[in-house]
């Protein structure tokens, strides 16, 4: 059932049809262009890829973000991923025995793992920058909720606006300088010493010989900040509600541990390993299915079309809401509300009965999500070696509260007892 909601003063249809939603999100007529961002979310993530509308920047955008998160790219981030779990596990020794907080925990580690991917031996300064970023997303979210009069922001700026626009400053400044620092460093030995990490795939786009392929410094500082917000936010909510789920349901956190330990052992989990964790794959699709960490995904429409058989005006928004989708008894069945990750064993399609763009955690369409794999790849490394070392239950003090911020957090985060092995 489709229905109108009003966000402030703007009109917002819920598109509920499983048809109409593949036809917004493939969007192959242009007709559903990514929403305009508001002046907080353009101060978190400037003009980045996540933000930018259609056209010629986005597509040079996208194509850097696909290279940077595939293939050769995503397997020289693997060790990074390892050693930033390993951190993590090292602090865990405190708590074997006791009861621990994941989700505070999950937030360090992403943010430990985007540093290192991202700003290779700067990672320390990196995760400087992702303080400030966190404070940033905090005064985004605040503000979300705050009405506020056109044009009134030019002669009165709130507390909160303030500090946004003195974090924007500092942050940019931070990655400008982390980049002049690599790129004099680099240029002595020529552009292709500049680095396989996430820096480093920028600054030779920053130095193409090509002037329609080369991004400007503004374009890399956004692209840091997208890669922080995007990596950062779904990963760690992801992990989180992983292992409530594991915890809750125990029989699968054995099978997924067998598994583990039947492909690895003891021994550091390797990139062959991690791409044939088939129960671990189920277990993270059932997790994103009834926890997706985005709620829906909004669209502009700037004409008047023609939309199955509704028609909708001009300047009217646009709302698909996946987390809706993906519990839809009509698609998953009567048990779309349980934890079952057996429903993905021979994949996506045989689990939502053929339904295309069903199961939409990352999206669909050229804007889906372009660190589908990092995310993935980060999940099962660091799940892998947690499973290797701990088996855990969950709390009694544990309150389950799911709540709406950037992505869908635990408000009051996630406590299991850990159990050493």
């Amino acid at each position: 059932m489709n229905y109108l909601q009003w966000q402030g003063s703007q009109p917002q249809l819920v598109i509920t049809e499983l048809e109409l939603c593949r036809e917004i999100l493939n969007n192959k007529d242009r007709a559903y262009p990514k929403s305009e961002p508001t002046d907080f979310l353009r101060k978190l993530l400037g003009d980045g890829l996540l933000t930018t509308a259609e056209g010629e920047k986005w597509k040079k955008m996208r194509k850097l973000g696909t290279h940077a998160f595939h293939g050769e790219s995503l397997k020289s981030m693997f060790t990074e991923m390892v050693v930033s779990a390993q951190t993590m596990l090292e602090r865990w020794k405190s708590y074997e025995g006791k009861e621990i907080e994941v989700f505070e925990e999950f937030r360090l580690f992403t943010s430990e793992v985007i540093s290192r991917t991202a700003f290779g031996s700067s990672y320390i300064e990196g995760q400087n920058i992702f303080e400030m970023l966190t404070k940033l997303t905090l005064l985004f979210f605040k503000s979300y909720y705050t009405i506020r009069l056109p044009g009134i922001s030019k002669f009165f700026k709130s507390s909160d606006e303030i500090e946004a626009e003195k974090l924007e400053k500092g942050i940019h400044a931070s990655i400008t300088e982390i980049l002049k620092k690599r790129e004099k460093k680099s240029m002595t030995k020529g552009r292709d010493s500049f680095g396989s990490d996430f820096l480093g795939l920028l600054l030779k786009a920053h130095h193409d010989a090509n002037d329609n392929q080369r991004i400007s410094v503004d374009d890399m500082v956004y692209e840091c900040k997208s890669f922080y917000f995007a990596g950062q936010e779904t990963t760690n909510t992801l992990l989180a509600w992983t292992i409530f789920l594991l915890a809750h349901h125990t029989n699968w956190q054995e099978e997924a541990r067998k598994e583990v330990m039947d492909l690895f052992g003891k021994q550091t989990p390797n990139p062959d390993g991690i791409a044939n964790l088939k129960t671990m794959s189920m277990i993270l699709s059932e997790s994103l299915r009834l926890y997706s960490p985005v709620v829906g995904f909004v669209r502009d429409v700037k004409r008047e079309v023609k939309l199955g058989k509704l028609i909708i005006p001009a300047n009217c928004e646009l709302f698909v809401p996946n987390l809706a989708l993906h519990r839809d008894p009509q698609i998953w069945g009567e048990d779309a509300l349980l934890f079952k990750p057996e429903r993905f064993s021979e994949g996506v399609a045989k689990a939502t009965n053929n339904n295309v763009g069903a199961f939409i955690p990352f999206g669909i369409g050229p804007r889906s999500c372009v660190g589908l794999n990092f995310a993935n790849t980060e999940a099962k490394i660091v799940l892998s070696m947690i499973l290797q070392r701990y088996s855990f239950t969950l709390s009694p003090g544990y309150v389950h509260l799911p709540v709406q911020y950037v992505t869908i957090h635990p408000k009051l985060g996630v406590q299991v007892m850990l159990h050493p092995l």
